[in-house]
């Protein structure tokens, strides 16, 4: 998937409702996904929570083929910033 599909993916995830803080996905060489509540842009700011993943990764879990647990625990996901942050994205992913 490319970063386009899957900003629309999470907007899609996301429209009816986000969380209230700020979360990006940070897929390396291919870019950003900045969330703040259902706004979804490619703008690399500072957020609440910063999820480190590549973008294979984030288009198994945005498919819910990619366990989010298990992927914390295996390495393939890596957060800096607020955890309790990131706990609140198994409402939307």
């Amino acid at each position: 998937m490319s970063l386009q599909e899957l900003t629309e993916a999470v907007r899609a995830k996301v429209a009816g409702g986000g969380i209230d803080d700020t979360v990006k996905f940070d897929c390396g060489s291919d870019g950003v996904i900045f969330l703040d509540g259902s706004t979804v842009t490619n703008e690399d700011k500072d957020a609440d929570c910063t999820i480190k993943i590549s973008s294979d990764n984030l288009a198994d879990l945005l498919a819910g083929e990619l366990n989010p647990t298990m992927a914390f625990m295996t390495g393939k996901i890596k957060v800096e910033g607020n955890m309790a942050v990131a706990m609140k994205l198994g409402s939307i992913v």
